[in-house]
């Protein structure tokens, strides 16, 4: 696969689980584990592309999402 591709599908695939975290984190319907853990995989994803499309600041705003996710996901998980 070429190295578009590849962008693309982490692009396409980090937007719509960025898009599903924020409305089950806003819907306030105990969901929130599961939205933390879409912020993680999006994250991942996110932090894929920026890899390797070379964006250098972009790559590293994803650790501080990441870090985010998982203080969510703990600070719900308890």
């Amino acid at each position: 696969m070429t190295k578009s591709k590849w962008i693309t599908i982490f692009e396409v695939s980090g937007s719509v689980l960025a898009m599903a975290y924020a409305l089950l984190i806003a819907s306030n319907t105990g969901n929130e584990i599961l939205g933390f853990s879409l912020l993680l995989i999006s994250a991942l994803l996110f932090g894929a592309w920026g890899f390797i499309d070379k964006r250098w600041a972009f790559f590293a705003l994803q650790f501080f999402y990441a870090a985010s996710a998982i203080i969510g996901i703990i600070r719900w998980w308890q």
